[in-house]
């Protein structure tokens, strides 16, 4: 298990797997690196670097003042250096996208591109009253079973995909406790973000607007209730040089091993060499 303390004595898991160009993959807000397994077979060429942030996956539960995103990017800058690694691209997934804007508001010349996950610098309330209801509250299922078809009726905008996909969900972010099932984050994290809900929603555009010359690019789920399709469409006329994929079948957030996702990734890596 490849670990490292960060400059508050934090325990933050990593993996660090591949050579060549550097990416470092930020998941969303409850998630952790595992979210980048579909992905990491379908990629050549690229030293994948998978984050767990504090207080989700195999990272130390460091308490609800420090799950911010100015503390989560400093982990990542923190992260790249304990590495080595002077420049990276970042593939940020929802809550890892802000972040990767943030980073390119404040350490641009870290950044060698920035690819954002059904992630923009408007978020759509629908999306952000799901958050509320879910995050941090114990889930009602008791076995693995019961997870995996609450998991695929529950999950709004994400059509055809396969059962063995939600058990793989199922195993990657929940754990068994005496109990029954329970998710793999710090409860707290509730806390950390709904008390500070009055800036839940906050103007993220100059943190859009930061990521300007650098090579970009979005996935948005076609059915997406966090990016809505007239954010994405002011997005793209902000960066028309901008790769884009609209992902049938999805919601937020898509896997990124839909051949869609692969193909927008694929571009986006090209520009980077």
């Amino acid at each position: 298990m490849s670990v490292f303390t960060a400059s508050d004595g934090a325990r933050l898991h990593f993996t660090d797997e591949g050579r060549g160009l550097p990416v470092l993959c930020l998941a969303g807000l409850t998630r952790n690196g595992t979210d980048f397994d579909y992905l990491a077979p379908h990629l050549e060429g690229v030293r994948l670097i998978r984050l767990d942030y504090r207080g989700r996956g195999k990272s130390d539960w460091s308490g609800p003042d420090t799950y911010t995103l100015q503390r989560e990017g400093l982990d990542a800058v923190e992260l790249l250096g304990h590495l080595g690694i002077p420049h990276a691209a970042i593939l940020g997934t929802s809550r890892g996208g802000i972040i990767a804007m943030g980073l390119a508001a404040t350490v641009k010349d870290r950044l060698l591109g920035v690819c954002l996950n059904d992630i923009g610098p408007e978020i759509a309330m629908p999306g952000l009253e799901a958050i509320k209801g879910y995050l941090g509250r114990r889930p009602a299922f008791k076995t693995v079973a019961e997870a995996v078809a609450a998991r695929a009726a529950l999950m709004a905008g994400f059509d055809n995909v396969p059962e063995s996909r939600w058990q793989q969900e199922v195993d990657r972010h929940y754990v068994e406790d005496a109990d029954g099932l329970t998710f793999n984050y710090d409860p707290k994290l509730r806390d950390a973000v709904l008390g500070g809900e009055a800036n839940l929603n906050p103007d993220l555009w100059p943190f859009f607007n930061a990521l300007e010359g650098l090579p970009l690019a979005l996935i948005r789920g076609a059915n997406s209730d966090l990016l809505t399709t007239e954010t994405a469409q002011k997005m793209r006329e902000a960066r028309p040089d901008m790769i884009f994929a609209d992902v049938p079948d999805r919601g937020h957030v898509p896997f990124l091993d839909e051949p869609a996702s692969l193909d927008a990734i694929r571009q986006w890596l090209e520009k980077l060499q």
